[in-house]
């Protein structure tokens, strides 16, 4: 008998942080079956190939995973076993760089794309879910930033494609831009766009960039400023250029902070943004004739250092990965109102940087 889509387990795979560098107490890539009535979380492994696996993503099959890990120059291909959801290394390859930030799959699922400490790599995907050697490594040219513990150079934090799958879009925390390449899908190369990127403020540091689902906006949230850069998109030249600077933090506050990750709901009427030191999510409302955001309201993580978070696959709920308090912690979202709403759900588990979930 064949089983269907709601009989089949469901996994989240988390990314974390494992050395004592990172003051971590992560054991590996940690492997959680969620149950379909409840959604509680049952811990299942920590797969420990490399040190610092601190951003997971699946292929479009979800038969394979690969990893990014900080302070490491290796990117891991994984299989995965889609009953027991236990993962099994299928190679390594070398970046090119070090402190690889992300990984992203591109649309064709023949090419993996990841943001390292100097550059952006390319590796073909073999049909077994192994990665060739890179094919493609590019390297932005430009002066960094006043923050030289942060900025001492190109430091592309994510390599993410734009929901064309045409182009790749790169904020560099260390050169305060934007790269724009457009991905050519045949040769797995990366071109330089025309003009090859946009420029964030001086000592923004852009971190990571979120794309409106069905109009030509993007949004950037910035790490030192915490600030949220909208912009409006082309996806036939591949430019962005800026139209609104936003806070992520209450005018009230006077802490330290720094922004974290960015999300938007599939409605486009949300966005959210994470916040460490305030240690919240701040929640914008979408104007849907301008694309310009207002603030909503701000909700605690319930913990320390959300590095991320993550929409659930039927975006009804957020996950803040807490990796300064060794939690996820589940919220309700309120899809009229944008607001969040604590479930109760509190995962434990190692220094949490990013979730993977599975969807069939």
């Amino acid at each position: 008998m064949a089983v269907t889509d709601e009989a089949k387990p469901k996994f989240a795979y988390v990314g974390c942080f494992t050395t004592e560098k990172r003051k971590a107490r992560g054991k590996g890539v940690a492997v959680f079956r969620i149950e379909p009535a409840r959604g509680a979380w049952t811990f299942v492994e920590a797969c420990d190939a490399v040190p610092n696996p601190h951003y997971v993503t699946l292929d479009r099959t979800e038969r394979f995973l690969y990893s990014a890990h900080g302070d490491s120059s290796e990117v891991v291909a994984y299989a995965r076993d889609p009953q027991s959801g236990r993962l099994r290394v299928l190679n390594r390859q070398q970046t090119g760089g070090d402190n690889s930030s992300t990984v992203a799959v591109d649309a064709s699922n023949r090419f993996v794309v990841l943001a390292n400490g100097p550059g952006v790599a390319v590796f073909p995907i073999n049909p077994d879910g192994s990665l060739d050697p890179r094919c493609d490594l590019v390297i932005p040219p430009g002066e960094p930033g006043p923050w030289r513990k942060e900025q001492f150079g190109p430091h592309p934090h994510q390599a993410t494609f734009d929901l064309s799958g045409r182009f790749v879009l790169v904020p560099d925390k260390g050169l305060d831009k934007i790269h724009v390449y457009r991905f050519d899908a045949e040769r797995g190369r990366l071109i330089a766009c025309d003009p090859p990127h946009v420029k964030a403020r001086y000592g923004a540091v852009p971190r990571h960039i979120a794309f409106h689902p069905h109009a030509p906006y993007a949004y950037v949230v910035n790490e030192m400023d915490s600030t949220v850069n909208a912009y409006h998109w082309d996806d036939v030249r591949g430019e962005l250029k800026p139209f609104q600077r936003i806070a992520t933090t209450p005018d009230s506050y006077v802490g330290d902070n720094t922004g974290a990750e960015i999300a938007i709901l599939p409605s486009g009427r949300f966005v959210y943004a994470s916040n460490r030191g305030h240690d919240s999510i701040a929640i914008y409302a979408v104007d849907p004739a301008s694309g310009t955001l207002g603030h909503v309201a701000w909700e605690s993580v319930q913990g320390r250092k959300p590095r991320y978070f993550g929409l659930s696959p039927d975006a009804s709920h957020l996950y803040a990965a807490n990796e300064g308090s060794h939690t996820i912690v589940a919220f309700r979202i309120d899809p009229q109102a944008g607001t969040l709403v604590p479930t109760g759900q509190i995962v434990e588990t190692g220094s949490p940087t990013c979730i993977a979930f599975t969807t069939v």
